[in-house]
């Protein structure tokens, strides 16, 4: 959701208001008139562009489940015929932007996933399904001996450690971008090494 690099539309700065919010107050802790003037205009007027909050929540978590699996396609792509280690540095790289720029959706997703319709969450699940295994087959490459069960479960590990970013206080208290990156980088890398190496 944030590799644009244009001037975002009302709609994403609908969501992006709404998604920083929720995460600060909660689902129910917010109201539509103050998402509307977070954005500078009336609650009535977001129903222009969403039917409610629900519609809000469900375009928030889909899309950045959808938005993880579309750019981990795209860096495969990108780096065919590119080392296994290569590849697994680039999902990385993706993931901890994600974990660094959309901290509001991370917090979200953990406290607000069961609020979503069923056919919404199935869809959050199908895609965060998909998106696990893509990084699986990469892992396997980069460590051929380690059985897939296990692959799976240390990328899931590596994942709760990247998006652990909502709790390392506020984005102004962080040593800066990219030293958290690269800390972060070291540290799923050695993660999935050690895997690699039982």
């Amino acid at each position: 959701m944030t590799t644009r690099t244009d001037a975002p539309t009302r709609r994403e700065q609908i969501l992006k208001e709404a998604a920083r919010l929720f995460a600060e107050r909660g689902f129910h802790g917010v109201g539509v008139d103050e998402i509307g003037a977070a954005v500078g205009i009336s609650g009535p007027g977001l129903y222009r562009h969403f039917a409610g909050k629900d519609a809000m929540l469900a375009e928030l978590l889909v899309g950045i489940s959808d938005s993880l699996l579309t750019g981990a396609k795209r860096r495969l792509e990108e780096a065919a015929g590119v080392a296994p280690e290569a590849v697994l540095d680039s999902l990385i790289e993706g993931h901890i932007d994600f974990a660094l720029d959309d901290r509001p959706l991370i917090t979200l997703h953990d406290r607000e996933l069961d609020r979503l319709r069923d056919a919404d969450r199935k869809m959050v699940r199908q895609l965060q399904r998909q998106y696990v295994e893509l990084w699986v087959g990469v892992v396997r490459e980069v460590y051929p001996g380690l059985a897939e069960p296990a692959a799976r479960s240390a990328v899931h590990s590596v994942f709760g450690l990247l998006n652990s970013t909502p709790h390392l206080g506020r984005p102004g208290a962080l040593p800066g971008r990219g030293t958290t990156a690269g800390l972060l980088h070291r540290m799923a890398r050695g993660a999935f090494a050690a895997a690699g190496a039982s």
